[in-house]
């Protein structure tokens, strides 16, 4: 298992964008000896880039990047430049506070909720704009693994 690697990855505005981006989460992680971070990282990354695609008019990019000590960090790019909650807050230090789930008739509002209780660090940033104006739009990340990891179903 190599220790640090990093892996880019450019997704059309699709709706087949979130199932490439599992495939290659997959790919990634069984070649590097990381599978037990694959359900995890392949739920919470496909969150995020079902939001890129439904929430942002372009392209959205990915991005793992293995970060040793059995770490992974996941970065999703898009062209919205809102960053929404629980996101546009800084990630709470220690055990974060349960996620407050949508009501039992919503049909969406859980994905980025799951990677909140899920996820072992996440965040944020918003990409400013150029000279005309125009967004650069946001980067979502996401960290999973590691000596402290929680894992699902296992209190933090």
């Amino acid at each position: 298992m190599s220790e640090n690697w990093c892996y880019a990855l450019r997704l059309p505005h699709s709706v087949h964008s979130a199932r490439v981006a599992r495939m290659t989460v997959r790919a990634a992680l069984t070649s590097h000896g990381m599978r037990e971070l694959l359900d995890v990282t392949e739920l919470l990354t496909s969150e995020l880039v079902t939001n890129a695609y439904r929430y942002a008019e372009g392209p959205a990019s990915l991005r793992l990047r293995a970060l040793g000590e059995g770490r992974l960090r996941v970065f999703v790019w898009d062209t919205n430049p809102y960053v929404p909650p629980p996101f546009d807050a800084p990630a709470p230090t220690g055990a974060p506070p349960p996620p407050v789930p949508p009501p039992a008739d919503a049909t969406q509002g859980r994905g980025l909720l799951l990677v909140r209780q899920y996820a072992d660090a996440w965040g944020a940033w918003p990409l400013g704009g150029d000279r005309l104006g125009r967004s650069a739009g946001k980067l979502m990340w996401f960290e999973v693994g590691g000596a402290g990891a929680r894992r699902p179903g296992v209190a933090a």
